[in-house]
């Protein structure tokens, strides 16, 4: 029998039996594949906030099971048929917890609203908590179906601008572990995998995090796909040396300007793929499309611990005690540096105010 793949198993999942959450702990990636199950809302707010379980999509699936597996919790604490405004109150409690945990990713709190809006219609309807429980519980899991025909939907769109052959540069990792299945910038390669298509990727490491040395170049080198890892400035080199024939990057948020906001170092790589004439493609969900948000600028960065960059990836501190760090975990690439926006519905392109608005009106309809 041949060795489980990192790809067999689930990124999130629900054990409704055990009242959990259950992930790939990716922070232990690629060394250790630990599955851990989340059942207090301190664990699953721990859980995102330290990157056991990333990347928008999966954050907002985990979200989901997470507040549904706490309204389960509060439902045990005051009883089936307990009054539903005390519910409510304890659930909208927790939802603005979990919600804290990263400000960046629209996902987080687009998943936790959904779910919150599926509360309020059932319980007004109702009074009944358990069919509330019964709804959430639909809606979280439909939430991840959701996810993997989006996913899918991004891929064909995505190889559509791809021929075989090509070379492809990513960044961070919006692959399967970012996901519920097949990721948003690599969805392309991978349909394009399935059809024979040769592609070569260059993964960026990804300081100071390395999602793209642990986690890209692990997931695309264990489906078989011809990977080669890249450090973070090496990026014009390959470009420059016409290896590189598409740059395709995941993104937490988009701003209806279409300012894409991705892991830091993404709006260098765009830069540089802007002077080569490299198109850039930004891989986003339109639950990741924010039209409230006018410009990137209105973004809200997280800022991460200095640890990250001084010393976690090192045996010894790799840096001197009391340095300055700034240490942000997104940055934010500009819409005119941005070939084509991808998503479920279809390929946005400039302008963008127009295309992304259009685009959100499909889902919608």
């Amino acid at each position: 029998m041949s060795e489980k793949s990192i790809l067999d198993y689930e990124t999130v999942e629900l054990d409704d039996n055990d009242n959990s959450v259950v992930i790939i702990d990716q922070t232990k990636l690629p060394g250790k594949t630990e599955l851990i199950k989340l059942h207090t809302a301190q664990e699953i707010w721990d859980a995102i906030y330290l990157l056991k379980v990333r990347g928008a999509p999966a954050i907002g699936v985990a979200a989901a099971f997470g507040i549904y597996v706490l309204a389960k919790e509060i439902a045990g604490e005051i009883g089936g048929d307990g009054r539903f405004d005390r519910f409510y109150e304890e659930f909208h409690e927790q939802k603005d917890y979990l919600n804290s945990a990263r400000p960046t990713a629209v996902n987080l709190s687009w998943a936790l609203n959904r779910m919150e809006q599926v509360c309020l219609r059932v319980g007004k309807e109702t009074s009944s908590i358990p069919a509330v429980l019964n709804a959430l519980h639909d809606e979280a899991v439909e939430m991840k179906e959701e996810d993997i025909r989006v996913c899918r939907s991004i891929g064909e769109y995505g190889l559509s601008l791809l021929k075989p052959g090509d070379g492809i540069l990513t960044h961070c990792n919006a692959g399967q572990l970012a996901t519920c299945k097949y990721g948003t910038a690599t969805a392309p390669i991978y349909l394009g995998h399935e059809k024979g298509y040769g592609f070569h990727v260059f993964a960026d490491e990804t300081r100071p995090l390395l999602q793209g040395a642990r986690l890209t170049a692990y997931e695309l080198q264990s489906a078989g796909i011809d990977v080669t890892l890249i450090c973070d400035n090496m990026s014009a080199m390959v470009m420059k040396n016409g290896w590189v024939n598409a740059v395709f990057v995941g993104c937490d948020r988009v701003a209806s300007n279409g300012d894409a906001a991705n892991k830091i170092g993404t709006s260098v790589v765009a830069t540089v793929a802007k002077h080569y004439g490299i198109p850039f493609y930004v891989c986003a969900p339109t639950s990741t499309i924010d039209l409230h948000t006018p410009t990137g600028r209105e973004i809200n960065i997280e800022q991460r611990p200095a640890e990250e960059v001084t010393q976690m990836w090192y045996k010894e501190r790799m840096a001197p005690e009391g340095v300055k760090v700034f240490n942000p975990a997104f940055d934010v690439t500009d819409h005119d540096l941005i070939t084509a926006i991808i998503t479920e519905h279809g390929i946005a392109r400039a302008p963008y105010k127009k295309s992304l608005a259009d685009l959100c009106q499909k889902k919608w309809n």
